[in-house]
């Protein structure tokens, strides 16, 4: 199950990504319950040591720990590391929003929320009819969050994606005074960083040539040639966003 998935973004360009379906997702979770087990597993060892002494009370502590540490290591990797636990970087997977944005933390916690549900037999069947029956392969998780799980699109990138939500970006003072910068273009911007690392390159590159370079261009902003234009394009979001309190 590897059909492609097509997303029209709001700058009018189709994006493909490839939809994973059972096999792949199978064995990227499977070395994660392997991971996420082995840690539990310590803990319930741990637990069970200090249990001789306090008494075997501590030991249904012990297993609630356990169950509430399985299910973060799912939601932390993937709320915090761009969709990606270590067994899906290791498959070439990610999460990401039906839109093609990058998977929001809410939507981790949701998705993975019902991944007991998931191990249970008789809705482990129905997760994985629902994967074979609908176009996007989700599972239970994917379709109350909203989410896909995709071939990794990412390419080798030149450069590292920093975050444009908060704080003040190193190259603010590069990008002038925006003061006739609306609020069109700050949100048409801000869906562009947001989305920009996990567009294909030749999507990256038409953005920055048609949507940064005339924006540049219309507001006086030097464009530096040895810094890549996302950086720009996060400084003016991070700018504008803080100045008009979007932020």
């Amino acid at each position: 199950m590897t059909d492609p998935f097509l997303v029209l973004t709001p700058e009018k360009v189709v994006v493909s990504y490839r939809v994973c379906g059972f096999g792949t997702r199978f064995w990227a979770h499977a070395l994660d319950v392997v991971i996420a087990g082995s840690f539990v597993f310590a803990v319930l060892f741990v637990v069970s040591f200090f249990a001789r002494v306090f008494g075997p009370e501590l030991m249904f502590i012990g297993v609630l720990i356990g169950l509430v540490a399985f299910l973060a290591y799912f939601v932390l990797f993937e709320g915090l590391w761009r969709g990606q636990t270590v067994g899906k970087k290791a498959f070439g997977l990610r999460v990401v929003m039906v839109d093609g944005t990058p998977v929001t933390f809410l939507a981790a916690l949701y998705r993975n929320l019902l991944r007991p549900a998931d191990m249970v037999p008789a809705l482990y069947l129905v997760g994985i009819l629902a994967m074979f029956l609908n176009p996007r392969s989700q599972r239970l998780g994917d379709l109350v969050a909203g989410t896909v799980v995709i071939g990794d699109p990412t390419p080798s990138l030149g450069f590292t994606p920093a975050p444009h939500r908060v704080g003040i970006h190193r190259y603010e003072s590069t990008v002038g005074e925006l003061r006739r910068m609306s609020i069109e273009e700050y949100q048409a911007l801000k869906r562009l960083c947001d989305r920009f690392p996990l567009l294909p390159a030749e999507t990256q590159q038409w953005a920055v040539d048609s949507i940064w370079a005339p924006f540049a261009e219309r507001h006086g902003i030097q464009t530096l040639t040895d810094v890549h234009p996302i950086y720009q394009m996060q400084a003016v979001v991070m700018k504008y966003g803080r100045l008009h309190k979007l932020i």
